[in-house]
């Protein structure tokens, strides 16, 4: 079906519309994710796909690969549809906000005060992006602030922000894999970064957080998550946005993580915010500026087959989460008996 689109073997107006009613009639659409009708040649390519999918696995090398194919476009690329925080996640659309620049300050500010961050506090986030949360954290919270990415186009862009703005005294970006961190943090942020980790590497993650968080310390996570009946059902399975768009990748549940987290720790989940309709915004938002700036997309070399992909994943997520097939939420974790946390979530 997806296919069919990128080959220009159907069209629509209303390539969002069309794949919400796809999500409302889920149950009797083969192939739509989440269905539990499947067709014996659905059945057939699903094979194909997963054994394509295994050899993606995110080991250290792996992960590498993976986000480069993807995040390694190029920073220009990014650029034409990204807001000037160059943040690419969900937003934090509140009453009153109207440009996707300003939902994503809500959402740094939310993390930065659901986390409890304070002047001084060593940060460690997973997942640098283009540098906006460790620059606004360091900036606006005073944290001292060390990052990680393993995309050599993102440490780039990162590092040179962190000099243009007079933050290398407070901001340290480390072109390195979680799997290698080392040091002791007061708290740890994570932002749509769990996605890529792999239900193999989840519990591998969880320990590493455990490693470096002090013992008050305090996990902001913003992660995509699939509903708790669909994830083993998604671990054996492989769409459009893992074959097409985030190679090795998978969404956990809330369930998976907190049984991973469990495994490899004590922390407990202390509080959760739902935000999938501000992605279904934050997408329809992205998805206006890539389709303004065609020209400039086409003068990176980029064709049309990759145009028809990039429409596709905008539609096909936006669709998810304005149909709450999917969602994004912030999540908040310490250990029990931490009294030093005492943060007032609203």
């Amino acid at each position: 079906f997806a296919e069919g689109y990128l080959a220009e073997e159907w069209d629509t107006d209303d390539l969002t519309g069309l794949l919400k009613w796809f999500i409302y009639n889920l149950e009797k659409v083969p192939g739509v994710s989440g269905s539990s009708s499947n067709a014996r040649w659905m059945n057939a390519l699903q094979w194909v796909n997963r054994i394509w999918h295994i050899r993606r696995e995110n080991s250290i090398s792996g992960s590498r690969e993976n986000i480069r194919e993807h995040y390694d476009l190029s920073n220009k690329f990014f650029s034409l549809f990204l807001d000037d925080t160059m943040t690419y996640s969900s937003g934090l659309f509140i009453e009153g906000t109207e440009a996707l620049k300003d939902a994503q300050l809500n959402k740094y500010e939310s993390l930065c005060l659901r986390a409890g961050i304070k002047p001084g506090d060593r940060v460690l986030e997973i997942g640098t992006g283009w540098g906006g949360f460790a620059t606004y954290a360091a900036k606006n919270f005073g944290a001292n602030v060390t990052t990680v990415t393993i995309s050599e186009e993102q440490f780039k862009h990162a590092t040179r922000l962190v000099q243009e703005q007079g933050l290398s005294d407070k901001v340290t970006i480390l072109l390195k894999d979680y799997r290698l961190i080392e040091g002791v943090f007061d708290k740890v942020v994570s932002i749509e970064m769990i996605e890529a980790v792999g239900a193999k590497y989840l519990k591998a993650y969880f320990q590493k957080i455990h490693e470096v968080l002090k013992p008050d310390g305090v996990l902001a996570l913003q992660a995509i998550i699939c509903p708790d009946s669909r994830f083993d059902q998604l671990k054996r399975k492989v769409d459009f946005i893992q074959k097409h768009i985030f190679p090795g990748s998978l969404l956990p549940s809330v369930a998976a993580i907190n049984e991973s987290i469990n495994a490899t720790g004590d922390m407990f989940l202390f509080n959760l915010k739902d935000m999938g309709k501000s992605y279904a915004k934050t997408l329809a938002t992205w998805k206006a500026a890539f389709n303004a700036h065609l020209p400039e997309v086409q003068d990176l070399g980029f064709d049309n087959m990759f145009i028809r992909k990039w429409n596709y994943y905008f539609s096909y997520c936006e669709a998810a989460f304005d149909m709450r097939n999917i969602n994004v939420v912030q999540m908040i974790y310490t250990r029990p008996n931490n009294f030093a946390y005492d943060v007032k979530l609203k």
